[in-house]
């Protein structure tokens, strides 16, 4: 048995900071931002935080699907040969897929709003009444994804629990079992 303590890490470390950075900017930076000094200084400020987490965040991605990736190809054995093993691992490909899409396309959203740094907004994912058209659409749509990626990557989370109980050896004994023809399982 190998030992996958480096993707472990690296899957684990690279999703927490996902997670909870993205969350934290939902929860505390875009609605702060609404408390600038002027409402022209509220996307200025909102831009300035996701401008400085973005590097972070896309460090973190790189390693969660780095160590994922290593997990996957440490544990190709009993994805092939314990049953309910495979299907978790679809199912955390499938997420982690649509939180690449959405962390993406937020992405360009951000860089869309931050082009315009004087716009007057009630909050980092929200326009006020003289907020440009093209920022405003911009800006709402964000106000919905900024939710979505902590939401998928928290089922990451949960998925990864799942697949973590998995490899309990009364459940890797019961999976194998289960995928010989025959015996009960």
């Amino acid at each position: 048995m190998s030992d996958n303590t480096l993707s472990r890490s690296l899957n684990d470390l690279g999703l927490a900071a996902w997670f909870g950075g993205t969350l934290a900017n939902a929860v505390a930076l875009n609605p702060a931002a609404g408390e600038a000094e002027s409402p022209t200084r509220v996307g200025s400020v909102a831009n300035d935080g996701w401008d400085r987490w973005t590097p972070v965040n896309a460090a973190a991605i790189g390693a969660h699907v780095l160590g994922s990736t290593g997990l996957l190809l440490g544990n190709k054995g009993r994805v092939a040969g314990q049953s309910g093993v495979a299907g978790a691992s679809m199912l955390k490909t499938g997420l982690m897929a649509a939180a690449l899409g959405v962390t993406a396309y937020s992405r360009v959203l951000g860089k869309r709003v931050s082009e315009h740094r004087a716009v007057p907004a009630e909050s980092g994912t929200e326009p006020a009444a003289a907020t440009p058209p093209e920022v405003a659409q911009a800006q709402r749509q964000l106000h919905l994804l900024q939710w979505a990626v902590p939401a998928l990557t928290g089922a990451i989370i949960l998925v990864d629990a799942k697949l973590g109980e998995q490899q309990r050896s009364d459940n890797v004994l019961e999976g194998v079992a289960a995928r010989i023809p025959g015996l009960p399982g």
